[in-house]
């Protein structure tokens, strides 16, 4: 029915900055707004009895930030971190977070024009992450709704996270 079309096509994604970066040769982007800040690869204390792709830790500045690994995340596979290896300091929901990435590659504008909706990869496949895809000099970059990365469930982990690290010292005695 033409409706149903039309109303796909009034469906539109702001444009806007996104921080695009790699995870195994595929290019990804995160609204600007997002990111607090990128820093190099840092000590990881590991956090037992949490999901595989939550690495752990990292002291910031005095603050204690949950970092997970996107690869892991997104099913790809694990790679050994390197010296290109970044974690990108997010705030999801009012939780800082940290996500371990390949590599960043640089801050890109892209207009609403060139942002197409997530294709439709079938009903048992969850794309709410997937903000659209973006179209830049002849290439595709996916571009993530970091704040649907997560569940409702792992976003209170990662709270959990940062609370309890944040009060580690506090040991009423």
């Amino acid at each position: 029915m033409e409706t149903d079309a039309m109303q796909e096509e009034i469906i539109r994604i702001d444009g806007g900055k996104f921080l695009t970066f790699q995870l195994k040769g595929e290019e990804y982007g995160l609204e600007i707004l997002k990111v607090r800040e990128i820093i190099g690869l840092m000590d990881i204390t590991t956090v037992p009895q949490t999901p595989a792709y939550v690495q752990g830790v990292i002291n910031l500045r005095g603050q204690v930030i949950p970092v997970i690994d996107l690869r892991l995340k997104f099913g790809i596979d694990k790679e050994n971190y390197n010296n290109k290896t970044c974690i990108i300091v997010v705030d999801v929901n009012d939780v800082l977070m940290g996500i371990a990435v390949d590599t960043v590659s640089e801050v890109v504008d892209i207009n609403s024009e060139n942002i197409e909706g997530t294709p439709s990869f079938g009903s048992k496949i969850n794309t709410n992450y997937i903000l659209g895809m973006g179209k830049v000099e002849g290439k595709v970059k996916i571009l993530l709704a970091i704040d649907k990365v997560l569940t409702s469930e792992e976003l209170v982990l990662m709270e959990e996270m940062q609370t309890d690290g944040a009060n580690g010292g506090e040991d009423a005695g």
